[in-house]
């Protein structure tokens, strides 16, 4: 018997769309960044009563149309698979692969405090945008209003996950010889 695990400890794979076929299968908008992690899948967890995570096994999936067909155990009808349009469909932290030094999962970043280079306190990361142009931009929002960082190594100088922050020089502030 596993553990009772809290849906907000989990990380965020996928989002259901809505049902799909007559026998229970869902549609699933993959959320990763790794899309393929689905084939690997056999458990996720969706949310459960309280602030729990309910487990579900997964028999079978196939990709469609950009998306992802999961077919859970358990989930036969398309009533019970309309409950669960709109939920997360979500992993445990230790189901994710390994990272390279210096690299993290998004996941990671949201809610660290960032500061500058002198210590000086500028907010928290509230969001990351994916532009699709390059390097993605953390949204910090702290005291003097919303910030915008490039999450490159240029702006980024220090990841600190156990002490939960992050040290940045302000886009305005780099000097064009770094």
């Amino acid at each position: 018997m596993t553990s009772a695990r809290a849906f907000r400890d989990l990380v965020t794979i996928g989002r259901v769309v809505k049902p799909q076929g007559r026998k229970g299968e869902i549609v699933v908008l993959p959320l990763s960044d790794r899309p393929e992690r689905f084939s690997e899948l056999r458990r996720a967890y969706v949310p459960g009563l309280g602030e729990e995570a309910a487990e579900v096994k997964v028999a079978s999936w196939w990709p469609h149309k950009g998306r992802v067909v999961l077919k859970l155990v358990g989930i036969d009808t398309i009533d019970e698979a309309e409950r669960l349009r709109g939920v997360d469909v979500r992993i445990p932290e230790e189901d994710l692969d390994s990272l390279p030094e210096g690299s993290y999962y998004h996941h990671q970043l949201r809610g660290l405090r960032v500061e500058d280079e002198a210590g000086r306190e500028i907010g928290t990361v509230a969001d990351i945008l994916k532009t699709g142009a390059g390097a993605d931009v953390l949204v910090v929002k702290g005291p003097a209003g919303e910030s915008l960082v490039p999450l490159v190594a240029s702006f980024v100088r220090q990841v600190d996950l156990e002490r939960g922050r992050l040290v940045t020089a302000l886009p305005e502030l780099v000097d064009a010889a770094h």
